[in-house]
């Protein structure tokens, strides 16, 4: 390849946020006008009614998709509560925010509200802050993306390792799962596994593993 035409690779994927070595993905190519909340990606679904309990001993978080939107960054979200509770008792109440590509059913973090907007909360446009990729409409091995990008709130980042692993859960054992080995910059050697099975969305995260589900798209 001749060196001209080698110079044009590197512009072009630099123009579409391609990954090169380390590198997380970090600037996505996508029309805001196909960005909404209709689509399905099998990986993540957000069908209103959606919902998701999972266990760790004490620990429980139940996790449900909202009926209602939210304008975020000139795009219609939809609302995910996330509720975290151990021994009864509510610790942690998030609002996430998410929008999904009509064309390729990528799904993208528009941001979230954490207990009533304290700290870790953050939305798309504001303060600099910019929405990540949460889940590709195709993930593969070796993608590498931020899920979001709020600088000193939240800059967490994603690679999936694999497509095929199995999981045991309470509500059944999945196979073919995408395993997503999640980082971030702001605590360094800090890492969080996740694992999503289509059909059926996230089914382990950490020590969290999967208790129910329910919802209109999952069989």
């Amino acid at each position: 390849m001749d060196r001209m035409r080698l110079g044009l690779v590197f512009v072009v994927a630099a123009m579409l946020g391609a990954q090169t070595g380390r590198d997380w993905q970090a600037v996505f190519a996508v029309d805001k006008k196909l960005l909404g909340v209709k689509g399905a990606n099998p990986f993540f679904p957000l069908n209103v009614g959606d919902r998701w309990s999972y266990r760790h001993e004490k620990d429980t978080e139940t996790v449900t998709v909202l009926a209602e939107t939210r304008m975020i960054d000139g795009v219609e979200c939809r609302v995910v509560e996330d509720r975290e509770m151990k021994n009864g008792k509510t610790t942690e109440l998030t609002q996430d925010y998410y929008a999904i590509d009509a064309a390729t059913n990528d799904v993208y973090y528009m941001g979230e509200a954490v207990n009533g907007g304290k700290g870790g909360s953050w939305l798309s446009g504001v303060k600099g802050a910019k929405f990540g990729l949460m889940m590709p409409g195709k993930p593969k091995p070796g993608q590498k993306f931020y899920q979001e990008q709020a600088p000193g709130v939240g800059m967490d980042r994603v690679e999936i390792v694999s497509d095929s692993e199995t999981v045991v859960t309470g509500a059944g054992t999945f196979k073919n799962c995408i395993h997503a080995l999640e980082t971030t910059p702001l605590e360094k050697g800090v890492t969080d596994h996740k694992w999503y099975a289509a059909g059926v969305g996230p089914v382990k995260d950490a020590e969290m593993v999967l208790a129910s589900y329910s919802g209109a798209y999952m069989k």
